[in-house]
């Protein structure tokens, strides 16, 4: 076992985080022309973009979660307790402000300084670039206890803060001097805004008034309230229409209109919680909003009315799910089951693929009459406690069903659709005191097995929701409460587990009871894996059970657990049984050999596990934490030695994975920098490296005499009708044209003075490589040169085309050099092959190049024969996986 934690999981990322109650700081890139929010998860902060909402940075986690997020054109800042951190390029921390002794509250940056407010009513102006403190200031909570912060448009150097007594100060940071005390309005500042006009703010209060004053006349143009308590955000529209929208704790928004002052529309629910920051987009009809409910929101004003609607949108639970299951067999969905009362499902591939499958109801149907009277909230369904899922049928009608918290109806649900079914399943004739308690799927996805709290385990057909009949005599299976129900994969058993302390085996199709097993403690939950028939129970002693279904005996027993187990899972070739209890520990136990392998601990107490059916990812659920958290199998990696775990071994707590970007996000940047990464030039000593050159620079060096002869014109160039005008003139009236001047060494051979009386610089830095042994600028020539120049240079090489004697066998050696160096693999052997072809008889005489071709070509066989082997190996390796999906 590594010192690490855990040998056969590590942590990998989290899925469904977005936003906090932290108000979010938007940004605007320049360089990209795109803008970007910055939103607070915890310890650390996301950047998505607005365009599509999509993840493309992940800051580095600090020792305390984030109380505040701002940001600037350069850097983002955070703090978390009493420190500041600035981060650059969304991710590392390059400047780090201490000074503050409590919490700070409130950031706000301007220009080259930055400005925090503490809850201890400290007021500290910061260098941005050096750390150091350019101003210091102290309010006394008591009398003005800083509450917002804005710094007013044009106003050079003035800060505009607001106090929970209601009283607004202006102040001048360069001078440190008070300019002017606004008395209020009887009511606590909760949020400054400034508005698209020059010396008008907004304010919000803690009595849920938004007054629009005029700080330069010290004036209130209008006021309005809103009946849903305090301003937790205002936002100017700024792309023409005089509107503000104005966040509340309840969620919802209230948009006013300016020129008319009233009540332009109302949005209401827009979050689940309060709405922790609105904000307008510079010039476009866009809203921003994320709220503690975990959800970022992008609205649009393109309708009638003026009234928004939703763009796009990324939301995961308002609370914490309870219960995760993997959906579907490719193992890329989890469905999961929150405390808020929604179904979502996460895609383990990228969150462009997450499904919203909403928030259960009663039946309209029925409750029709009744709904008049009834609030929004009233015909929600309380949260899932149990649910199962099958997509053997998903596209013919619903495949999950669903148990709530104190309800005796359970219901269906469509993943495809995303939408509740259209199936309440009730008994008959039940107490309504029951309620249900357990369900489960048939492997076919026609029927639904439910148990209930008194005892009753019923099955339904899914198509029509028609009651199909019930176990056990007097319509009663267990003398308490069904804790399980499980049905083999053929349909042949239905498994059902009760407080009673009972184990019991039922015909599925007869309904008779066969068998039954008495445990030495009441069972908890049951997990069946219907492959290999193992049935896995967790009884409220805190062990474990294994049960073989065909031979319906007791195989393995299990001890370790301190505490409630939660939830269990087996590995998809039933080998291993994970196990998640509330003593925050994740085991892993081996039924072959029957001990423990794996065991390590979390910060969390873990409520919920899936490994899916791929095998490849653990999925978690914790308690307090919105979040699943995914763990790569390291056993589908390479090599793991797993052996059994001493009994009193103590486990390490492993940290929980955090978010990873994903690949085709776009990385944010400072607009100043621009780094780019460089790729090595050569991987390895075993692996090549190709050119990179267009293919047309190498591949038509043999056939060079084809494509010149196709190429060939008909017919000769004549000469053009009139002479061009750039032609150079004599002076004089008449213009003449001048002709070129003949100079001597022009009217020489041109094939005395082209090839024989001068060499190239290829030929004279070959002949000089020689000497010294480095090839690297001869090289560099040659990839320079097009086919036509590189076939000229090639065919000189030899005395016949005035070169000298020893140009073949340097030529030669810097072949080797290459090969043996790695790089330029495809211009080497196109090079070889030419010089070859034009010069093999020439050279097939010379003793000492022929020893140095021998030598190239052992080289060559030897580098080919590890290039085949490793084609080989990975081909075939493509081979497996592709039939393996298949």
């Amino acid at each position: 076992m590594p010192a690490g934690g855990s040998s056969l999981f590590s942590g990998f990322r989290v899925l469904g985080l977005y936003s906090n109650h932290v108000p979010h700081a938007l940004r605007y890139h320049k360089k990209h022309r795109e803008f970007y929010v910055v939103t607070s998860v915890g310890q650390c902060f996301h950047t998505y973009n607005v365009n599509r909402l999509g993840i493309v940075a992940v800051s580095n986690s600090l020792s305390d979660d984030i109380s505040c997020v701002a940001a600037d054109r350069m850097l983002v800042f955070a703090a978390a307790g009493r420190l500041i951190s600035a981060f650059a390029r969304n991710k590392e921390v390059v400047m780090c402000y201490h000074g503050h002794k409590q919490e700070v509250r409130l950031l706000l940056p301007l220009g080259d300084q930055l400005i925090s407010v503490d809850g201890g009513g400290d007021f500290i102006v910061w260098d941005v670039q050096g750390g150091d403190v350019y101003l210091r200031l102290h309010f006394d909570p008591a009398t003005f206890d800083v509450s917002a912060m804005m710094h007013p448009s044009t106003y050079l150097n003035k800060v505009l803060l607001g106090s929970s007594q209601g009283a607004l100060q202006l102040w001048n940071i360069k001078t440190s001097k008070l300019l002017f005390t606004f008395p209020g309005w009887s009511a606590g500042v909760t949020v400054l805004q400034q508005s698209p006009a020059v010396d008008v703010v907004g304010v919000g209060t803690a009595t849920g008034r938004i007054v629009i004053h005029n700080i330069r006349l010290d004036e209130t143009l209008m006021s309005f309230t809103q009946d849903w308590g305090p301003i937790s955000s205002l936002a100017f529209r700024t792309d023409g229409p005089p509107i503000v929208a104005s966040g509340s704790p309840q969620g919802h928004i209230a948009f006013w209109d300016l020129e008319r002052r009233q009540l332009l529309t109302q949005h209401r629910h827009a979050h689940r919680t309060a709405v922790a920051a609105a904000t307008f987009l510079q010039g476009e009809p866009l809203l921003i909003t994320n709220g503690a409910d975990n959800a970022i929101k992008v609205w649009i004003f393109d309708q009638e009315g003026g009234s928004p609607r939703l763009l796009r949108s990324r939301q995961g639970h308002s609370a914490p799910p309870s219960t995760i299951h993997h959906h579907g067999n490719d193992g890329k969905n989890i469905l999961s089951a929150g405390q808020d009362g929604t179904l979502q499902s996460f895609s383990s591939v990228h969150e462009r693929f997450n499904k919203n499958l909403g928030h259960g109801s009663i039946n309209k149907k029925k409750e029709q009459k009744k709904k008049k009277g009834l609030t929004y909230e009233a015909l929600r369904l309380p949260a899932i406690t149990a649910f199962s899922s099958a997509a053997a049928r998903q596209a013919d009608w619903d495949g999950i069903v669903a148990c709530h918290r104190g309800c005796l109806a359970t219901t269906t649900w469509n993943y495809q659709r995303c939408t509740m079914g259209a199936h309440h399943l009730q008994p008959p004739a039940a107490r309504r005191t029951s309620i249900a308690t357990a369900v489960d799927i048939t492997s076919c996805g026609n029927f639904a097995v439910i148990g209930l709290s008194c005892g009753r385990v019923d099955v339904y057909n899914l198509q029509s929701g028609q009651h199909r009949g019930c176990y056990g005599n007097e319509e009663k299976a267990h003398s308490g409460a069904v804790r399980g129900v499980a049905t083999d994969a053929l349909n042949q058993l239905t498994l059902t587990a009760g407080s009673d302390w009972l184990l019991k085996f039922w015909r599925f199709k007869s309904r008779k009871q066969e068998e039954q097993l008495k445990l030495h403690s009441a069972p908890a939950s049951m997990m069946l894996h219907k492959d290999s028939g193992m049935l896995a129970l967790a009884l409220d002693d805190f062990t474990l059970l294994v049960v073989d279904i065909e031979t319906r005996r007791i195989v393995r027993k299990f001890a370790g657990h301190r505490s409630n187990i939660t939830d269990m899972t087996f590995s998809p070739d039933g080998r291993w049984l994970i196990t998640v209890a509330m003593d925050c520990t994740i085991r892993t136990w081996d039924l072959p050999s029957g001990f423990l392998v794996d065991c390590f601990l979390v910060a969390m107490a873990p409520v919920g596990v899936s490994l899916s059916p791929t095998g490849d990812f653990l999925a978690t659920a914790h308690v307090d934490s919105l979040g699943v958290y995914l763990w790569t199998n390291k056993s589908l990696c390479g090599p793991v030695g797993l052996r059994p775990l001493p009994a009193d071994y103590q486990p390490v707590e492993v940290t929980l994975p955090g978010v990873v970007v994903d690949d085709s996000g776009q990385e944010v940047t400072s607009e100043d920098a621009d780094d780019e990464y460089k790729s090595a030039e050569q991987l390895g000593a075993e692996l090549v490296t190709l050119s990179l050159l267009p293919e047309s620079r190498w591949k038509s060096l043999l056939h060079l005499d084809v494509i010149k002869r196709r190429n060939k014109p008909v017919a000769p160039p004549a000469a053009p009708a009139a002479a061009p005008f750039f032609l150079p003139t004599l002076p004089g009236l008449t213009p003449r044209f001048t002709s070129p001047a003949v100079t001597e060494q022009e009217t020489k051979s041109k094939l005395l003075g082209g090839l024989m009386s001068h060499r190239s610089e290829f030929s004279s830095d070959l002949e000089s490589a020689l000497q010294s042994g480095s090839f690297d600028r001869p090289v560099r020539l040659l990839k320079d040169c097009g086919p036509a120049a590189l076939s000229v240079e090639i065919t000189c090489l030899t005395s016949e085309g005035g070169g000298a004697s020893s140009l073949p066998l340097a030529f030669i050696h810097m072949i080797d050099s290459m090969l043996s160096s790695g790089r330029d693999f495809d211009l080497a052997q196109a090079y070889l092959a030419l010089f070859l072809k034009l010069h093999l008889r020439t050279v097939s005489q010379d003793s000492v190049a022929m020893a140095a071709l021998l030598r190239l070509s052992s080289r060559l066989e030897a580098g080919w024969a590890e290039l085949r082997a490793s084609f080989d190996q990975s081909l075939c390796l493509l081979s497996y996986a592709k039939s393996a999906l298949l």
